[in-house]
């Protein structure tokens, strides 16, 4: 399971305006609309999906993602944020994102690819092309030019923005932001830029600064690539007692030698909760036991801690748009 800063909830629910109950909103996705932001909190992709298309059914999202990622500030973005202002060009700041992005998300990776026009700032993410991940591309681009425009000393515009997903009912709004033609329907996402504008010097770009982050960014890197043992300890816990029901938290801060309280504040401390963790590693074993074609769906609902296996086919087709008769289907055959 893929996941992403609470930073983005935030942005598109302030985006949206009054149209929309943000408590209500961010509650979707286990954030407390009156605690201090917290961008090292992550949340499940599939469930910012899911808020991004709640936010839909309720108004008007054409020009949301360029709202939100209008909005975006290198401040917002930790060391990277520094990082990125602190690189001596536009080419080199957009490098350490392309290096970097790891301590943003887990569901997205960058790439800058030399063209006969230019360089392409490409956004690759996988995934089924449903709404919430289309509105996020979106974001994401607008949130590229946001950033780069805080450090460039002259007006930016980039050639041309690119975008694999349809139009939607009107492109106004995104040219205008971007400043220049978007083409959706494409093969990538991506935003090409001149090579004279990548190698514009930035305003507050420092070598020194910027050498003396790397380490620190490397570090930070190092720690979100690997998955503390705190959490693998959890999973497995929380995977063999799946078959007995629901797994109460603090019957597995026990298994771990821990106090419920303490358990809570490690798992927040790697930007997770109890109910996120249970559910990725229901979702982790269904999948896998799904391999197993002797099993049958009603013993993985069982041994998914599901009392019926409907309510299993629900949370399935929730976590990966398939049920799991068809997502076995599809993936084993």
């Amino acid at each position: 399971m893929g996941y992403v800063t609470s930073l983005f909830a935030h942005k598109i629910v302030a985006a949206a305006g009054d149209g929309i109950d943000a408590a209500k909103m961010l509650s979707l996705v286990e954030i407390d609309v009156n605690c201090p932001w917290n961008p090292k909190q992550m949340i499940p992709a599939e469930r910012y999906y899911d808020l991004l298309e709640r936010i839909a059914e309720q108004i008007d999202v054409t020009d949301l993602p360029v709202r939100t990622g209008a909005s975006m500030r290198l401040d917002e973005y930790g060391a990277l944020g520094l990082a990125f202002k602190a690189a001596t060009t536009l080419g080199a700041s957009y490098a350490r994102v392309e290096r970097y992005a790891r301590l943003w998300t887990s569901v997205a990776e960058y790439e800058l690819r030399p063209t006969t026009e230019g360089t392409l700032f490409i956004l690759h993410r996988a995934g089924e092309r449903r709404l919430g991940m289309r509105l996020s591309n979106e974001a994401t681009l607008a949130s590229a030019v946001s950033i780069a425009r805080q450090v460039c000393p002259e007006p930016l515009a980039p050639l041309e923005v690119l975008v694999q997903h349809p139009a939607p009912h009107s492109i106004t709004a995104h040219e205008q932001w971007f400043g220049c033609p978007v083409r959706f329907d494409t093969d990538l996402d991506a935003i090409l830029y001149s090579e004279e504008t990548l190698a514009r010097p930035n305003i507050l770009g420092d070598e020194g600064i910027s050498k003396y982050l790397t380490p620190h960014l490397d570090a930070e890197l190092s720690e979100v690539t690997r998955e503390p043992t705190l959490v693998v300890q959890a999973k497995a816990s929380i995977a063999q007692s799946l078959s007995e029901g629901a797994p109460k938290m603090p019957e597995i801060a026990r298994s771990l030698g821990l106090s419920a309280r303490s358990f809570h504040r490690r798992l927040s401390d790697h930007g997770m909760t109890f109910q996120i963790l249970t559910e990725q590693t229901r979702r982790d074993l269904a999948e896998g036991l799904l391999q197993d074609e002797c099993r049958s769906l009603a013993e993985i609902a069982f041994l998914t801690g599901f009392s019926e296996q409907s309510a299993f086919s629900r949370a399935f087709k929730r976590w990966v748009g398939k049920t799991p008769a068809s997502y076995r289907k599809d993936t084993f055959h």
